[in-house]
């Protein structure tokens, strides 16, 4: 491992209706616009691991191989071991730079997105701006028909080139960027079959 594999790395929860949106409208249109206005940019989205491989570890190396962290902000994220560990991955390799904290007028390697609410949000959910597309979270696939879906597009686009300016300015890859250990999968035991007789 001697550089970047991935420009972005998109971190979101699995609960709600986030994933959905992700799925049926934000990752394809986000590639588009970004092919748009910087050529063509490698975005990781764990639906992309290959079969058999280790999950915990693929996400591990993939977000270290990543410049930039794109999270999509909901209630559950901060609920999740997962989200957390990639968030303070990110936070741990700002600090190494000297990026986004108290006193930097850079901006970090972070980029939230809001998705839903902010009230019940942590504290630390709330120290960042985010861009805003909770006017835009609809999920479901027939939202592509509506007129507001340009209104999706727009802002999509206007991501994509602050996205495009922030990969450009992304520090050197570096071996040593630190990674919060992220929990093993719990694997539950199979519930027993019933018997017949």
């Amino acid at each position: 491992m001697s550089e970047y594999e991935f420009d972005l790395f998109i971190s979101y929860s699995r609960h709600g209706s986030v994933q959905k949106w992700l799925l049926n409208h934000f990752y394809g249109r986000l590639r588009e616009c970004l092919a748009d206005e910087y050529g063509s940019l490698n975005v990781y989205l764990d639906r992309q691991m290959p079969s058999a491989v280790h999950w915990p570890s693929n996400l591990r190396d993939a977000l270290q191989r990543s410049k930039i962290m794109v999270q999509l902000l909901t209630p559950p994220y901060f609920q999740s071991s997962w989200c957390m560990a990639e968030m303070r991955s990110m936070q741990a390799r700002e600090e190494m730079l000297g990026l986004a904290g108290r006193g930097a007028s850079s901006q970090g390697l972070i980029y939230p997105i809001l998705y839903a609410d902010s009230e019940n949000f942590p504290e630390e959910g709330k120290v960042r701006a985010w861009r805003d597309f909770k006017d835009v979270a609809y999920p479901d696939p027939c939202y592509q028909q509506s007129v507001e879906y340009n209104k999706f597009h727009h802002k999509v686009k206007e991501l994509a080139r602050d996205l495009a300016q922030l990969v450009a300015q992304a520090p050197p890859w570096r071996p040593d960027w630190p990674v919060v250990e992220v929990p093993e999968p719990v694997l539950l035991p199979t519930p027993p079959l019933p018997r017949f007789e």
